[in-house]
Parts: structure tokens; C-alpha cells; sequence
């Protein structure tokens, strides 16, 4: 009879433990370069941007606290924005002179550091860089218009190259995710404005159709493309609607499929809706609403992008910004007039939210970004 085989390990007990050893240096290995996730808050009153460290189980650190260099007086709201690389973050500063403060970020902890200021055409309510990182786009409320700035090399805004007039109150300006078309909301005329971009010139051209209507007096304000670019999603401030459109990527044309709301069960008073954004996986949606200090949560079906409402929670006072982590499993909200942030776990079956954590940021608290950093 053939003998029995032996365990190799019992006779080379030394190979078998620098095995051991070989296999969880590895692991520690792999979970030195697991990518760490940091928020950023922009803080309108106090001037300055919180920074948090988000954890595997949704905890938030405060890292660190920015200051805007050279800014002494607050701002209606802080838009922020993240260049592509992943290198710089930039805020527009709504007060006189009219600016945006760049920041290098620590590839390391995420921290900022002040790298310099640049001039914008306004006060801008929203800006954008374009998907290569080459430009920034900006668009204001007050001023009904949109600009474009260059980017320096270093992240610093340079002097408007176009300045372009809209209709009344324009509100956000972005590009889509093949960066050939940028649209702009009208937020008081009630449309949607479309330019093509020209990524070799840096220049913008009214695209035809040059808008887009919406119903009167709902009040266009913010919109969010789906992740695989055949959907975007538009919130209204004034009627609280959100609307579903198809895209059509090479003439940048959207054709309403849906119309839902942001309100919450038994509304009953004056609406007024603000941010929307999609979980980076593309299955939820959610949108923010002011007057009842409200998140509604939204199931996206991948094959026709229409929407089924999942449910509202309550969230902090006045919800004027929120985002959600890269690995769509966390969303953080801020209050403009609670002076922090609640951390929720999303539901990866359902989409609905569950509260974890509130955190005190700077005063009135407006807008997140989240980043993740190998």
C-alpha cells in the first residue's frame, strides 16, 4: 500500500511560517494602500473649510480647519470644487472682492494648503472645473451670468477669458461627462442654457437649441448627470420637483421622461429645494429640501433612469449642501443654520438612510466635497 503523504509544513515548519509571515505582510500591505476618504465643508460665516477624515464604518475626524487667505468678509455660500487630479480644491468666495482661493491637498492626510487667489467675474453660486481640469466654469445667482477661467498649472484661477450673459439668476454650470457641452440653470427665467466647449480653445459657443424650458416659476437649480452619462437629474427650488431626463450624448439634448418631487408626504407650505446628487454606483438618488429640513431618497432604475421614491428623513436645519462618499455608502449633510453635519449609511439594498452621526463644522456650513486619496 502507497504510505500516507505528509503534511509538508510539518516537515518544514520554517517555510511554513515565512509563508505566514509573507502572507500577512501583504495584507498589511494592502491595507497601508487602501485609499483613505476625506470631507470637506465650506463654511460661508466663519470664512474658512472643515476638514474630516471618514472612516471604514462612517466615523468623522476633524483633521484640520482652513482658513481663506486674504478673505476678511463672509460669503453667502462657499461652492467648492475639486480638480480632477485630485490635487487642488478651490473655493468661491461670495464677498467683495469677488475670488477664488485655491488649496494644494496632502496627497497624504488630505490637508490643505493655501496656494493662491484668483480673480472671478462675480459672485458665483456654483463653480465647476471642466473634466480635464484645464478650466474653471462659475455661475451667478445675482449677476445672471456665467464666466470661464484657465487653471493655472499650480490650481490658481486666472482672469476671466469669457464672461457670458444669461436669463435671469443662473445657478449652476457644468459640464458633461464628455466635457463637449456645458449647461447652465436660469433659475428665474425658468430654462436650462447650453454651450458647446471647445477643450483645445478653452472657449465656450451657444449650443442649438441654446435652452431649454421648464414649467414657469419651478425654479431650476441644480443637476447631476447619471454615472454611465444616458441620464440627468434636475431639482427645482421653487416648486420642490425633480425631474428625470434622458442625454443624448452627441447633440447634448435632454428629453424629459419624468417629474417627481423632492417634497416630503403631506407637505403643505412653500417649497424650497436645493442640492441633488447620485451615489457614484449610479443605483440612488437624493435631494435636499429647505423648508422642512429634509433628505428624500430615490431608487434609479439602470435601464430607463426613472426614479421610485424610497422616503424622507430629517436632516440638519436648512439643508444647502450634502454629498456622498465615493463608495456610495455614506452621505453627509450640512445645516446653514444648525452649524453642522450628519453622517448617514445608505441602505445598499433599499437606498434609504439611516442617521449615524451628527458634527459641529464652521458656521454656516453650505456645500461638500468628498475625496479619496490612495
Amino acid at each position: 500500500m502507497p504510505r500516507p503523504t505528509r503534511c509538508v509544513a510539518s516537515k518544514t515548519p520554517r517555510a511554513a511560517i515565512a509563508t505566514t509571515l509573507a502572507f500577512l505582510a501583504l495584507i498589511s500591505g494592502v491595507r497601508a494602500g487602501m485609499a483613505e476618504t476625506f470631507a470637506y465643508v465650506g463654511n460661508a460665516d466663519s470664512n474658512d473649510i472643515s476638514v474630516f477624515k471618514l472612516s471604514e464604518s462612517g466615523e468623522m475626524t476633524p483633521v484640520q480647519t482652513a482658513a481663506f487667505t486674504g478673505v476678511e468678509k463672509p460669503g453667502s455660500s462657499t461652492p467648492l470644487a475639486i480638480t480632477p487630479d485630485h490635487r487642488v480644491l478651490i473655493a468661491g468666495v461670495r464677498s467683495q472682492p469677488f475670488q477664488a482661493v485655491s488649496f494644494a491637498i496632502d496627497p497624504k492626510t488630505g490637508q490643505l494648503s493655501h496656494v493662491g487667489n484668483g480673480p472671478l467675474a462675480d459672485s458665483m453660486a456654483n463653480i465647476a472645473t471642466d473634466r480635464g481640469g484645464k478650466v474653471l466654469f462659475s455661475a451667478s445667482y445675482g449677476g445672471n451670468k456665467v464666466a470661464l477661467n484657465p487653471l493655472s498649472a499650480n490650481g490658481v484661477v486666472g482672469e476671466p477669458k469669457q464672461v457670458i450673459p444669461t436669463g435671469l439668476n443662473a445657478h449652476a454650470f457644468l459640464p458633461s461627462p464628455d466635457n463637449r457641452y456645458v449647461f447652465a440653470t436660469n433659475l428665474g427665467s425658468d430654462q436650462v442654457l447650453s454651450f458647446a466647449f471647445d477643450v483645445t480653445t478653452g472657449t465656450l459657443t451657444p449650443s442649438a437649441p441654446p435652452n431649454y424650458k421648464v414649467p414657469e416659476k419651478s425654479g431650476p437649480r441644480h443637476f447631476v448627470f447619471h454615472p454611465n452619462g444616458k441620464f440627468v437629474y434636475l431639482i427645482h427650488e421653487l416648486n420642490g420637483d425633480v425631474a428625470a431626463f434622458t442625454y443624448e450624448a452627441k447633440s447634448g439634448a435632454w428629453d424629459e421622461i419624468q417629474r417627481t418631487t423632492a417634497l416630503p408626504e403631506g407637505f403643505n407650505g412653500k417649497p424650497w429645494a436645493a442640492d441633488i446628487h447620485i451615489t457614484p454606483d449610479g443605483r440612488f438618488l437624493y435631494a435636499s429640501e429647505r423648508t422642512t429640513n429634509t433628505l428624500t431618497a430615490y431608487k434609479v432604475d439602470a435601464a430607463s433612469g426613472k426614479l421610485t421614491t424610497v422616503g424622507s428623513v430629517p436632516t440638519e436645519k436648512q439643508p444647502r449642501g450634502f454629498n456622498i462618499d465615493p463608495s456610495s455608502r455614506y452621505l453627509a449633510a450640512v445645516g446653514e443654520l444648525s452649524d453642522g453635519m450628519t453622517v448617514y449609511a445608505i441602505d445598499q439594498s433599499s437606498g434609504a438612510l439611516s442617521k449615524l452621526k451628527s458634527y459641529p463644522t464652521g458656521k454656516k456650513p453650505n456645500w461638500v466635497e468628498f475625496l479619496s486619496l490612495p
